[in-house]
């Protein structure tokens, strides 16, 4: 039998690919004015195939269910829920499911199809019930471990939802180890600071022994902000959350206090900025969205 640590079993989750990084987020702002900031985090990254198997090896962490550390699927990837300012027709709306089965359904929908692959999710836990994540991503590798597709889920804080598909031609040339490379129209309200009609340029490396992620915001060619979240890979453990919790207590409320900690310094930098209801048919293509755009018709 193995070894229990903190109701952990050793072996079994020395076997496991979930693990956990410790990261800094670093944002910069080029324009119209110059403002950077950094902070600390940790994010959790699981196998959506090993979800049951976590919930059960870790006393302090949950799957669909409360806990000090939990994670919920119906958060992530609504694909089921009614898509706003979808547009012209393009791919249709995934059935409900478990989280990997609608991963897989959404990228399926895109030409991708990884029978028998697996998902890899990066995300923030719920901590004692709060969320909040700015941005998750899925990597998608097929059966023999290489990657076929990403997606970059990036929540604001009116906790509307989209989601970003980077297909397998976003990898260049170099599929088994590469990163996903590309630039999108935005059509999203993220900050009140930045328009909703620039491009999002995403570059995610596979993760492996660490996670290096940019998503950079461009006006025509000029890039106006720098997000980078690079981190080191940890161990999961029970542990380890337990060392976290007094390490980054409460770590989904710092972030959402550090957002409005750092708008609040560009208001006083005298940044313009734009009320979300002011740009409403340029959000687009999003889930859950905010009573302030919600019956507003596609222009």
């Amino acid at each position: 039998m193995a070894r229990l640590t903190m109701g952990v079993a050793t072996k079994p989750m020395q076997r496991m690919r979930s693990c956990l990084y410790e990261c800094t987020v670093m944002h910069h702002r080029f324009s119209p004015k110059d403002h950077r900031f950094s902070y600390r985090i940790f994010m959790l990254s699981v196998d959506l195939d090993e979800l049951d198997a976590l919930g059960r090896a870790i006393p302090i962490f949950s799957v669909n269910r409360g806990n000090l550390y939990s994670l919920s699927e119906k958060d992530y990837l609504p694909t089921s829920e009614a898509l706003h300012n979808a547009g012209p027709p393009g791919p249709g709306t995934a059935a409900p499911g478990g989280l990997k089965a609608r991963v897989l359904g959404y990228i399926g929908e895109r030409g991708v199809r990884i029978p028998g692959g697996r998902v890899t999710l990066i995300t923030l836990p719920r901590v004692a019930g709060f969320l909040f994540n700015p941005v998750s991503f899925y990597f998608c590798f097929d059966a023999g471990g290489r990657p076929a597709a990403a997606i970059a889920e990036v929540t604001n804080t009116f906790h509307e939802v989209k989601p970003y598909f980077l297909g397998p031609e976003s990898l260049g040339g170099a599929p088994a180890d590469g990163t996903f490379k590309v630039r999108v129209p935005k059509f999203f309200y993220v900050s009140p600071f930045s328009d909703v009609d620039v491009a999002f340029e995403f570059r995610l490396r596979v993760p492996n022994g660490g996670m290096a992620i940019c998503i950079d915001d461009y006006a025509g060619e000029n890039r106006t902000l720098v997000t980078a979240l690079t981190g080191v890979r940890r161990s999961l453990s029970g542990w380890r959350l337990a060392w976290y919790a007094l390490k980054y207590p409460m770590i989904t409320l710092r972030v959402v206090f550090l957002i409005h900690l750092n708008a609040l310094r560009l208001r006083l930098k005298q940044v313009p900025w734009f009320a979300k209801a002011a740009r409403a048919a340029d959000q687009r293509e999003l889930y859950r969205p905010h009573e302030s755009i919600a019956g507003t018709p596609l222009t």
